[in-house]
């Protein structure tokens, strides 16, 4: 007899015999399972059967047994599965969960009995991981792999976690999808919760919420619903109490509605990560957390919000954590034991197993047995095992003798500069520097950036979202969203904005928008998310041959974000803003942007064209005030130090047109008549004509727009022998 699952939206019914027999939308009827060859719901995997009949009838390897019978009982809440396996000599409870809108699946419990393992001092079963979903889904028109949802305009199908613990997966064919769930016992077996949602695509997302908000998971449908998504980030590593009024400045002329503090504005720091863990106040901060309120109530009133960008899983290498004395929470790649006793004095380190494959870049050989770091310079791939060319006490640990047995091992430096290594996830030290990014957080943040989220123990998949979410939960108020440098399928429920992109310089800057955010943005809008088109870098114009950050460049790359409904971030500095000639107008580009953003302007239309990342255009703004999005195309100039680009309004050609490094006089040799604005629609410009030949004289330095009937090829060729006089 077939066990029926219900719910408001589906009903899933799945054969005594362990498969999915059907999935289908009440509303519709539609049958959302594929046609094709249906996989076992549940099964679990063992490293090597351990039973004496099966170990001595099958090979020793790595091996799953397909769930081959299911009995049902209802409950409260649900039902409560029991589940039997080919060969395997024990069952599995699920618990079932029914809610309106979607099924909930915990592994509660195992059934083994006493004669599975005869005479075997273990703890039964020997399971290795647990699937709790399999489900064959035929290939829709979209699929978002961060989610795990498979979806189109009609209906969205998706296995997803109902905590950080299970292992959400989809494997493709031709023709369909296997979405997959897994509890795994070096993560969690018993208590790890998965869900299916299967729905109307327009109420996918409501299904969902339900999910985090019965679940306690942060609340990602809801954050990617909020007015803040969209707003583009003002970054600072320096703002302090002294100079934050100059920070809030620039800020409010750009538009912001977002400020995101990187961790050095409030903490010391050198030398890249090195500090990183220790969150020291910066001297500018005597009286500390009250300090920071303080600076960030300044942020508030003025209409912004702050938010906290850190290292979460970075520990500094001239950190307390790791000298003098190196804590043994520090995440160690490989471990070594050592074979023969290590004198203070020793510079060769004799090891039980095989350092081949140690890394060997020279600002990452460093090892730790029990307090002390060592460096090493190279090793043996023959018995005796050694470690070679060793300096002891590096980094300024304490040098001290190490008995034979003793486990230590390969420190995992960070890739990033070396300057910092990554803690252990399996300790409680990701707690601990937890609640001092939350201290620092309660002073008035309400966003915030996981960096360094890549720099985790393996399996990624858990440990990443698992460490950002450990400081997530003590973070008080919930952030409005964050952000992150790398992701997890957990980590949808908090990374609610995506990650950011960066730093792409001027001369590369519109390519790599088109290479790379640009390129993700469709596939994220799959995942019912945004991203951040990037951290971008500001570069003065000075002695540059590609004219540093310039107007056209925040125009194009924040233009096509907007498209996509995503934000951007410029990374500040305030001793460049300063001496940027062009800082008004690039700032009044953000402010535009920014304001179009926040009033949601932008019409389907408007989308269309902007999505087009080998077009570029402008966001015009008239007499009246409205803004007019325009095509336009660069002309080549004689001179690089002035940019032009060509557009039609109202049927007359318009050029705009500035010195990216200063303020001059622009000689441009056409005779026709123009009209000269600094703004469209605005008062005219006076300008002089050269009476020798009639070429005209104009001043350049801001943005300005020169109006003229005459054809374009004159225009081009007229800006082709323009120069600077």
């Amino acid at each position: 007899m077939s066990i029926i699952l219900e719910n408001d939206l589906a009903r899933l019914v799945l054969a005594e015999s362990g498969c999915a027999e059907s999935l289908v939308l009440r509303k519709t009827g539609e049958e959302c399972l594929s046609p094709a060859e249906s996989v076992p719901f549940f099964s679990v995997t063992q490293d090597r059967p351990f039973n004496n009949e099966i170990k001595l009838a099958h090979p020793n390897k790595r091996t799953t047994y397909p769930a081959n019978r299911i009995r049902m009982e209802k409950t409260g809440r649900g039902a409560r599965l029991t589940v039997g396996f080919a060969l395997a000599p024990y069952e599995a409870v699920v618990d079932v969960t029914v809610a309106p809108r979607y099924f909930a699946f915990t592994l509660s419990d195992w059934i083994v009995p006493d004669s599975a393992y005869p005479g075997l001092a273990m703890t039964p079963p020997p399971a290795a991981e647990f699937r709790l979903i399999a489900l064959s889904v035929p290939r829709r028109e979209r699929f978002g792999a961060w989610l795990n949802v498979s979806w189109d305009d009609g209906a969205a199908v998706s296995v997803l976690a109902a905590d950080p613990y299970p292992r959400i997966d989809a494997e493709p064919f031709s023709d369909r999808m296997v979405l997959t769930a897994d509890a795994v016992r070096d993560i969690r077996l018993k208590g790890t919760a998965t869900a299916l949602i299967a729905a109307p695509a327009g109420e996918f997302l409501d299904a969902v919420d339900d999910l985090e908000r019965d679940f306690g998971l942060p609340r990602g449908v809801r954050s990617r619903r909020s007015d803040a998504i969209n707003a583009s980030a003002y970054w600072t590593a320096d703002c302090t109490p002294a100079n934050v009024d100059e920070h809030i400045r620039y800020a409010r002329v750009g538009g912001f509605r977002m400020m995101l503090l990187y961790y050095t504005c409030l903490f010391r720091e050198r030398g890249g990560y090195a500090l990183n863990g220790n969150y020291d106040w910066r001297d500018e901060y005597p009286e500390k957390l009250e300090d920071a309120r303080r600076m960030l109530s300044k942020i508030h009133a003025a209409g912004i919000t702050p938010g906290l960008h850190f290292l979460q899983t970075h520990i500094g290498l001239d950190s307390r954590y790791c000298t003098p004395d190196a804590d043994p929470r520090l995440n160690k790649v490989r471990r070594f034991t050592l074979s023969r006793a290590l004198s203070d004095h020793d510079t060769e380190i004799e090891v039980e197993e095989d350092p081949t494959g140690s890394v060997t870049d020279p600002r990452c050989r460093i090892l730790q047995f029990g307090g002390e770091l060592i460096s090493y310079e190279a090793y043996t791939a023959e018995r005796p095992y050694r470690f070679m060319g060793c300096v002891r006490g590096w980094r300024g640990t304490r040098v001290r003798s190490h008995p034979r047995g003793e486990v230590g091992g390969l420190l995992d430096v960070s890739e990033f500069g070396a300057s910092s290594c990554y803690l252990d996830q399996e300790t409680s030290l990701q707690d601990e520097i937890a609640e001092k990014i939350a201290e620092a957080y309660s002073a008035g943040f309400r966003f915030c950036y996981f960096d360094g989220s890549e720099g985790t123990n393996a399996p990624h998949e858990f440990y990443i979202p698992l460490a950002q979410y450990r400081v997530w939960q003590k973070l008080n108020p919930s952030p409005l969203y964050t952000e992150g440098a790398a992701k997890a399928h957990f980590s949808w429920h908090h990374l609610s904005g995506g990650n950011a992109f960066d730093i792409f310089p001027p001369a590369i800057f519109k390519e790599m928008i088109r290479r790379y955010p640009a390129e993700e943005a469709p596939r994220m809008r799959e995942d019912f998310t945004r991203l951040n088109f990037g951290w971008w870098g500001f570069w003065l114009p000075f002695g540059r041959d590609d004219g540093g950050t310039q107007a056209d460049l925040i125009e194009y790359g924040t233009g096509l974000a907007a498209a996509w409904d995503c934000p951007v971030t410029i990374q500040t500095n305030l001793s460049a803003f300063r001496r940027h000639p062009r800082m008004g107008d690039i700032l009044e580009v953000f402010r535009r942007w920014e304001d179009v953003r926040a009033r949601h302007l932008l019409t389907d239309e408007d989308r269309a064209a902007l999505r087009d990342p080998e077009k570029e255009h402008i966001l015009l703004r008239n007499a009246a005030g409205e803004y007019e999005l325009t095509p336009y195309a660069p002309i080549p100039t004689a001179d690089p130090r002035v940019r032009a680009y060509l557009f039609k309004r109202n049927g007359i050609s318009v050029v705009v047109f500035w010195q990216t490094d200063g303020d001059g006089t622009l000689r441009l040799p056409l005779g026709a008549p123009i009209m000269l604005t600094r703004e469209i629609d605005r008062e005219a410009l006076r300008f002089d004509v050269d009476p020798a030949d009639g070429a005209l004289l104009l001043p350049i330095g801001d943005r300005a727009y020169l109006s003229t009937a005459a054809e374009e090829e004159t225009i081009r060729r007229a800006f082709a022998a323009c120069t600077l006089v």
